[in-house]
């Protein structure tokens, strides 16, 4: 779900088509009127090949008319209108390295002709936009005046990894021109990825005032306000969004996990569901759907959504991660150990996981591995005072009273909710353990 960059390189080839159209009406050398006097039939012949590259140009036939341009250059190579004019004949026709080259010829005649500059630029956006800057900064310097030139330099510069110089000359052309929605759009995105969300929501919602059906800009206002941490406002505007952009199911399962952040389970689910009748739920769907069901203790619900997370990406710890959570609560603790160890395998250093893990080794009687697993945990953070208790029974179910009254009593020592069930029977069972080492040492 990302604010439409795409289209950029679609305006890009409209503006270099549609502005090199006009400037290719202005600047075509228009063929000589006759005259009673004799003419050069070089003269002549040239003026009948600009003449008829005209009439190709005006017809869409753009080989027809490239190749009278080639023709014209190939006796007269020093005419950097013509060289202009070869160059968008060959955009026309999608040849861009062939129209770069003679962009470029026009702009080394004739270091005035702006639009030459521009549609160089132009040309090398999408595909080389760092070597576009440069020509888009001189069209810019030669047409100071006109917001257009600016837009693309900003963009050329976005491109190349240059936010901050972007974002000057999208305002320097949003001066020039406030209503032009493509500056709105693109100086919204820039900043909202250079982390400036609050600026950002303000250019998407002045998009929205000249476009008021853009999902793109409306998708702009509720990102903008998720990285305020405004989640109740970007779930409205999100929901906005969706009624634009139905089929946007990354941004329906967002949707609805802004919902259940904010409690609105049900909203959310139902969310969930219409993305279920456009597509097949992926991974992060029935994750969600998951969480949601675990939340609400529908916890066999919750299985079956996260198995099949499970077979979809296996090698996502956070699935087993949840469905071991799950299993804990079903007191299910086979299954838990068996989806947390797979969880555990693939990220070895998750104290959470681990800790999980524990508890289910525990419960499930396998005091051994809750030992190992404690051992391990200890020298990586400090454990709470639940695991001592943990420690010192799994030592007593394994017969061990030395080391079970050692952590019976390091627990007492340290537990001060005396009425607690954990002290109470950690009381018993340390006094019992305490007169059994006693009587065996007689």
């Amino acid at each position: 779900m990302t604010i439409c960059s795409k289209p950029r390189g679609c305006w890009a080839l409209m503006a270099l088509l549609g502005a090199s159209h006009s400037i290719a009406a202005q600047t075509t050398s228009a063929p000589q009127k006759k005259s009673h006097r004799v003419q050069d039939p070089d003269a002549i012949a040239l003026n009948n090949l600009l003449a008829a590259a005209q009439a190709a140009m005006e017809k869409r036939d753009y080989t027809a008319a490239a190749q009278c341009y080639q023709e014209y250059l190939a006796k007269k190579p020093d005419d950097a209108n013509i060289h202009f004019q070869l160059g968008y004949a060959f955009t026309a026709l999608q040849k861009l390295p062939e129209a770069k080259t003679e962009y470029e010829k026009a702009s080394a005649l004739d270091p005035k002709m702006a639009p030459a500059f521009l549609n160089l630029g132009l040309t090398l956006l999408d595909s080389d936009p760092a070597a576009a800057v440069e020509p888009l900064q001189k069209a810019a310097a030669l047409l100071p005046n006109q917001a257009e030139p600016k837009y693309f330099l900003g963009a050329a510069l976005e491109k190349s990894g240059k936010p901050a110089l972007a974002i000057e000359q999208y305002q320097a052309a949003e001066k020039l021109d406030e209503k032009h929605f493509e500056t709105r759009l693109a100086l919204g995105r820039t900043l909202l990825k250079s982390n400036q969300p609050g600026e950002a929501e303000s250019e998407f919602r002045a998009a929205l005032l000249v476009r008021p059906d853009s999902a793109p800009a409306q998708l702009g206002v509720a990102q903008s306000l998720l990285a305020q941490k405004k989640s109740s406002k970007a779930a409205a505007e999100l929901g906005v969004y969706l009624k634009l952009q139905p089929r946007d199911n990354e941004a329906r399962i967002e949707h609805a996990s802004l919902l259940a952040d904010l409690g609105r389970n049900d909203d959310a689910l139902a969310e969930l569901d219409r993305a279920r009748t456009a597509d097949p739920e992926g991974p992060s769907a029935l994750k969600l759907r998951g969480r949601i069901y675990s939340q609400t203790k529908r916890y066999d619900e919750a299985v079956t959504a996260l198995e099949k997370a499970a077979a979809l990406a296996p090698q996502d710890a956070d699935i087993p991660a949840q469905l071991g959570h799950v299993y804990l609560e079903k007191k299910d603790y086979p299954n838990a150990v068996r989806v947390l160890i797979v969880a555990w395998k693939i990220t070895p250093s998750d104290n959470d996981v681990l800790g999980d893990l524990i508890a289910a080794e525990y419960l499930n009687k396998n005091y051994p591995a809750a030992l190992q697993g404690l051992d391990v945990l200890s020298k990586r953070k400090a454990l709470p005072l639940g695991t001592l208790f943990i420690r010192a029974t799994c030592y007593d179910k394994l017969g061990q009273a030395a080391q079970a009254l050692e952590a019976y009593q390091k627990f007492l020592s340290l537990n001060k909710d005396e009425s607690s069930d954990m002290y109470f029977e950690a009381a018993a069972r340390a006094r019992f353990l305490a007169r059994e080492l006693k009587e065996k040492k007689r």
